[in-house]
C-alpha cells in the first residue's frame, strides 16, 4: 500500500518559491494500475517523483506499508528504491558503454534474477543483445529501458511518459508487455501520461490540476494496449 498524506512540495528559494503540490493525499493499493492525467504544470511528474522516493516532500508523509520513507536517511532511502522501485522515463537513461544485455542485467542483478533473457525476448530485443545504445533506434532504447526496469522485479513500477517518444506500434508493444507482467507478478504501476487513452488500461485514474487531485475514479473494466485508441 502506497499512501500520501497532505503532501506539499515547492521549488525555488524561500523568497521566490513555487508550490507544485498543494496538500495531496492519495491511497494506492498493492497491485493497482494507476494512471495520473493532467495538463502540463499540474504537478503530475512531481507527484510521481515524491511518491517514488526520488524527491522528498517539504511536508506530509509518503507511506509504504506504514513506513514513512520521507523520514529515511539518504542512504536508507537509496536502498529502499534499489530494492523496491522500478523506473521508466521518457528519456532512456541507458549506460552508453554497456550493451543491451548488460544494461538489462544491471536491473536483474538487483533482484538476483537469472531469467532476464525472457524479458529481453518478450520486448523483441534478442537480436540486439550485443549492441550499444547508440546503435539502436529511439524505440529500441525505450524497450531496453523498460526491460531493465522489469528485470529488477520491482514491487512498484513508476512510469513518466513512457510512450512519449515512441511510435504507436512500439508504444503498444511496451505497454502490453508491462501490463502482462503486472498481471503475472502483481507489482503496482503508477504512470504519468498525456495520452488519456492509456487511462482505459488502468484500474485507478487520477486527474490533477494546479497541484491538486481534482478527480479519482476506477475503471470497471480494463482494456488492453491493443484495444485503446492512440
Amino acid at each position: 500500500m502506497i499512501k500520501l498524506e497532505n503532501v506539499h512540495k515547492s521549488y525555488g528559494t524561500k523568497d521566490n518559491s513555487t508550490e507544485i503540490l498543494k496538500g495531496v493525499s492519495l491511497d494506492i493499493g498493492d497491485g493497482d494500475f494507476a494512471v495520473i492525467l493532467g495538463p502540463s504544470g499540474s504537478g503530475k511528474s512531481t507527484l510521481l517523483n515524491v511518491a517514488s522516493g526520488l524527491e522528498r516532500p517539504d511536508s506530509g508523509s509518503v507511506l509504504y506499508n506504514g513506513e514513512n520513507i520521507a523520514r529515511l536517511s539518504d542512504e536508507r532511502l537509496t536502498e529502499f528504491r534499489r530494492k523496491n522501485i522500478g523506473f521508466i522515463f521518457q528519456q532512456y537513461y541507458l549506460l552508453p558503454n554497456l550493451t543491451v544485455d548488460k544494461n538489462v542485467r544491471m536491473g536483474a542483478e538487483l533482484a538476483h534474477n537469472g531469467n532476464y533473457a525472457e524479458i529481453i525476448k518478450a520486448l523483441g530485443l534478442s537480436e540486439k543483445r550485443g549492441r550499444y545504445p547508440h546503435e539502436l533506434s529511439g524505440g529500441e532504447q525505450q524497450r531496453v529501458s523498460a526491460a531493465r526496469a522489469l528485470a529488477k522485479k520491482p514491487a512498484a513500477l513508476f512510469l513518466d511518459e513512457p510512450t512519449g517518444a515512441l511510435d504507436e506500434e512500439t508504444g503498444r508493444l511496451v505497454l502490453d508487455h508491462i501490463a502482462k507482467l503486472q498481471r503475472e507478478l502483481g507489482f503496482t504501476i503508477i504512470m504519468v501520461t498525456h495520452n488519456a487513452n492509456i487511462a482505459e488500461m488502468a484500474k485507478t485514474v487520477i486527474r490533477m490540476n494546479s497541484g491538486k487531485i481534482v478527480e479519482q475514479y476506477g475503471n470497471q473494466t480494463q482494456k488492453t494496449a491493443y484495444e485503446i485508441g492512440w
